[in-house]
């Protein structure tokens, strides 16, 4: 049972408080959209008065970073947009050879984070990432139709699991801010390969050699692990693309009224 703050410790100015909390949210302690612990809880944790903690709160307020619902109490506002509907973006989302540019950029903030990870994580950390692998190796393994969608989110979960673990804020909140992108990377990823056994049974083998590599402390490994899986993904897909462009080139001859023997050729080639 806690005591009373207010009667046993002695007041630290609102700033204070305010910067502390910050910090204890910049670590990832506290996340977008979590419900802050009851006044009580903060004030024995921070060791401030229960005045000096309101004062605080109010501080975050005034900038945005919390927000106060009747009856529920304050939580971390959402700090980065849920999403951008820039013209950038949309150029973005809808051209496709942008996917290969997204996973350049999750190999150079993905590999890294896997290293920091593999170094860094605490055991409350390594307890989040075995659920988030368990919830997606659970999803897949009974071989049953998938949900292309629901099978996206599990797997861009694990993987900004893993970059939480980093405890480098500034890596953490620009993953988060590009979730729309990143999701979108997943989705091809999983909408173009999970259904042919070969890539399916190479992701599942490195997600699994990712996990391991983080989970047992192994920063360069789980940096190599995290760049072999997305340099994967990227080799698969090429292979995809310039399968689908021959077959287009022989559907074309095909239709483009050649001879019997020109469309055997067209169909060899």
């Amino acid at each position: 049972m806690f005591q009373d703050n207010e009667q046993m410790l002695p007041m630290r100015t609102p700033d204070a408080v305010a910067a502390r909390l910050e910090q204890l949210i910049l670590d990832g302690v506290f996340r977008p959209g979590q419900l802050l612990p009851s006044e009580r809880r903060l004030c024995d944790r921070l060791g401030v008065s229960r005045t000096s903690l309101r004062e605080g709160l109010r501080v975050l307020r005034s900038k945005g970073i919390i927000v106060t619902r009747q009856g529920r109490g304050s939580a971390v506002a959402a700090l980065v947009p849920g999403r951008d509907d820039s013209p950038l973006m949309h150029l973005f989302r809808d051209h496709p050879r942008t996917l290969y540019d997204l996973l350049e950029v999750r190999s150079l903030l993905e590999g890294e984070s896997a290293r920091l990870a593999a170094q860094r994580a605490t055991p409350a950390d390594r307890v989040m990432i075995q659920r988030r692998y368990e919830a997606m190796v659970e999803y897949v393994k009974d071989g049953e139709a998938i949900d292309v969608e629901r099978l996206a989110h599990l797997d861009h979960a694990f993987h900004l699991a893993i970059c939480q673990a980093s405890h480098n804020p500034v890596l953490v909140h620009t993953l988060q801010s590009l979730t729309d992108l990143l999701l979108s990377s997943v989705f091809a990823s999983v909408k173009n390969l999970y259904h042919r056994e070969v890539p399916r049974q190479m992701i599942n083998r490195q997600h699994a050699r990712l996990y391991r590599a983080v989970m047992e402390g192994k920063p360069e490994a789980a940096r190599r692990a995290a760049l072999d899986h997305l340099a994967g993904i990227e080799t698969q897909l090429r292979e995809i693309e310039a399968e689908d462009q021959r077959l287009e080139r022989s559907a074309m001859r095909l239709g483009s009224g050649g001879s019997h023997r020109g469309a055997i050729d067209a169909l060899i080639f």
